[in-house]
């Protein structure tokens, strides 16, 4: 697992292999300091002579300079490592989730991809920032000052020896028992994620239903949830140290006994034990941030599977192998198709042994009551599900054998939940097509019906949006959605109920627009109301997920039930008449 986390330190491996040399140097000049000291003492003071504090304070000094110049220098190199790391893993994520299919974004849920891009990947750069400074720091001086107190005093090294089994003991059990935890913990802050973004996006919805009371409870059980995690994880933790400490005042007191005795012994000169002390200080405070940086991988191991969950996963649709692609025509036809949304057991078909043929440049309408399976059907189209079975051909070839890009770039489509994003009214219809003129933006608006009301703005194309485009009406978003598809001139062309804000006279007008100058492109439409679907050259009828009738309008007012039911029942709400 380290090795493929280190395999994401690319461009900024020179940072990752300097920091530790610098720790390095920045540790030796630091263990210096107390044999310099000790010079003093043994040399110096007890000897009451000048020179030797003169010679050795210098070099305390310099060896000071170095390792505060290196110790700068190493804390730098190890940030640029691990922001490069945490870079390098959040763009392997994005595209990584970029390719994935709606069934893929449903396994995973959104707001536990965002935790997984944003808090996951901070875990692991902060845990590699430890590691690239505490813990090489922490593991060379705990090594360096055993070599040293055994070189001055092998007896004394003996307390070391006794004290680190126990304190490792502490460490691995207390890392067997976190794992869990810190596990559960980012589980917990997903849900907390989910809650929040759930709230927010339907923010208008809360509200109108005067529900902030009952958002504020799913908040609180949520936020509960979390912290209650997050402090089983984090109260473990602080056990060791405790334990740490009882450790250290135990060999304080057991070096300040024997080490006290030698020197009265005339076996060790005092600067040498208050070295040896110094020492043996510092490897048990090295163990105590070998410890923490033990805990902190510990936790970041939780993070780095979920991550490599993400980017490890075989996204359900992948691109297909054609050599030779049809031409664009606009050709959609359903063989025996059924379709079934992947759940935890094996689920019911949503859609069942449909079988349709729509030829170029018709206009087609699909209606039927609510869970039909209407928009699970468009979805078909351009690959953002796969059949469970039978086959899904756009211009002759299986949807399958096409190369995603390929397919979907001869696709428009606006779907039920109309989104705009964060920018300009002429970004966001470049969506459709990067490279459209100016001239093309504008018919696309005016068949769209929007032009209108853009150029009211003082602005116009650049009149800026916010995220969502809840600056602008509902009919106002759905016409824009609906010019953006229209700039791309798709082979076909999908609305998956997108008219539904926009009154009738304009609805007939964006109609009239698709044949006067979407000749060549077949239209499909999802609409609710029979006004907007009348004029199409084929009406499809879906009922409990399969095509219970196909025709013209006419053609089903007296032959299809289902139909007639729909209309009579517009007609009494007022519909027709819209």
């Amino acid at each position: 697992m380290l090795r493929r986390i280190a395999s994401y330190l690319k461009g900024y491996e020179k940072y990752a292999a300097a920091s530790p040399l610098l720790v390095i140097l920045e540790t030796g000049c630091e263990l210096t300091i107390p044999l310099l000291m000790a010079q003093i003492i043994n040399e110096g003071i007890l000897k009451e002579d000048m020179a030797p504090i003169w010679r050795a304070g210098a070099l305390m000094v310099l060896v000071a300079v170095v390792a505060t110049f290196a110790g700068g220098l190493a804390a730098k190199c190890a940030t640029s490592a691990a922001q490069g790391l945490g870079a390098n893993l959040r763009r392997a994520e994005f595209e990584k989730i970029s390719s994935f299919s709606f069934a893929d974004i449903d396994r995973f849920s959104s707001s536990s991809l965002i935790t997984r891009m944003t808090n996951d990947v901070t875990n692991i750069q902060n845990t590699a920032m430890i590691c690239l400074r505490i813990l090489i720091r922490a593991a060379t001086m705990l090594i360096a000052s055993v070599v040293l107190t055994l070189a001055i005093s092998p007896r004394l090294a003996l307390v070391v020896l006794v004290i680190l089994p126990i304190m490792a003991a502490a460490l691995l059990g207390l890392m067997k028992v976190c794992m869990p935890l810190f596990e559960n913990m980012q589980k917990a802050l997903d849900h907390l994620n989910e809650t929040v973004q759930e709230n927010l996006i339907a923010v208008r919805v809360v509200k109108s239903y005067v529900r902030e009371d009952r958002e504020r409870s799913k908040f609180m059980d949520a936020n509960d949830g979390f912290t209650d995690a997050g402090l089983r994880a984090i109260l473990r933790m602080v056990a060791m140290q405790p334990v740490m400490m009882i450790c250290m005042a135990a060999a304080t007191v057991l070096v300040l006994y024997f080490g006290g005795n030698m020197v009265l012994n005339l076996e060790l000169d005092v600067g040498y034990l208050q070295t040896v002390l110094g020492y043996i200080m510092q490897i048990l405070m090295s163990i105590m941030f070998v410890g923490m940086a033990i805990l902190q991988y510990t936790r970041a191991q939780a993070s780095i599977r979920r991550v490599f969950e993400v980017i490890d996963a075989q996204s359900a649709i992948t691109d297909g192998g054609a050599d030779r692609l049809p031409a664009p025509k606009g050709r959609v036809e359903f063989r025996d198709v059924s379709f079934r949304y992947q759940t935890e057991g094996a689920g019911e078909d949503v859609l069942k042994n449909i079988s349709l043929d729509i030829k170029p440049g018709e206009f087609v309408a699909i209606v039927g009551g609510t869970g039909t399976g209407k928009s699970s059907l468009v979805n078909l189209i351009p690959r953002f599900y796969d059949v469970h079975r039978g086959r899904v051909l756009v211009d002759g070839l299986d949807v399958r054998d096409y190369p995603l890009d390929a397919l979907r770039g001869r696709i428009g489509m606006v779907l039920q939940n109309n989104v705009l994003f964060s920018g300009t009214i002429r970004e966001n219809l470049l969506w459709g097509s990067e490279n459209a003129s100016e001239e093309e933006l504008v018919q696309a608006a005016k068949d769209a019906q929007a032009y209108d009301f853009i150029m009211s703005f003082p602005d116009g194309f650049d009149t800026s949006l916010d995220q969502g485009g809840v600056n602008v009406s509902g009919g106002q978003k759905q016409r824009l959605c609906i010019a953006r598809a229209m700039v791309r001139k798709p082979a076909v062309l999908i609305l998956d109920d997108s008219t539904s804000a926009v009154d009738s006279a304009t609805e007939g007008k964006i109609r009239e627009s698709f044949r006067e100058n979407l000749k060549g492109t077949t239209v499909i439409i999802i609409a609710q109301r029979i006004s907007s679907v009348q004029y199409a050259d084929k009406i499809v009828v879906l009922d409990e997920g399969t095509v219970a009738d196909v025709g013209s309008h006419e053609e089903l007012m007296q032959t299809s039930e289902i139909y007639r039911e729909i209309y009579d029942s517009q007609q009494e709400g007022g519909e027709g008449n819209g």
